[in-house]
């Protein structure tokens, strides 16, 4: 099994783990809407590279929902 020689000292450490770091994710502006989303991904109002790709449904209101039931 292999063991280190030495003891790594805490500037050695640092640099090691210096890539270990989280990154966000990639974005985008949608070309049509302005609409930041993630990069390859379609927006949630249903764009796609400057085109609509998905029919969207329009959000129930509560005072909407109210009324269909009675």
């Amino acid at each position: 099994m292999a063991v280190q020689k030495s003891r790594k000292t805490p500037s050695k450490r640092g640099m090691r783990r210096s890539h270990d770091r989280l990154t966000g994710p990639a974005l985008s502006e949608e070309r049509s809407t302005g609409e930041v989303h993630r990069r390859h991904h379609v927006s949630a109002e249903g764009f796609y590279r400057g085109r609509q790709v998905v029919e969207v449904a329009p959000e129930i209101d509560e005072e909407d929902l109210e009324e269909a039931q009675g």
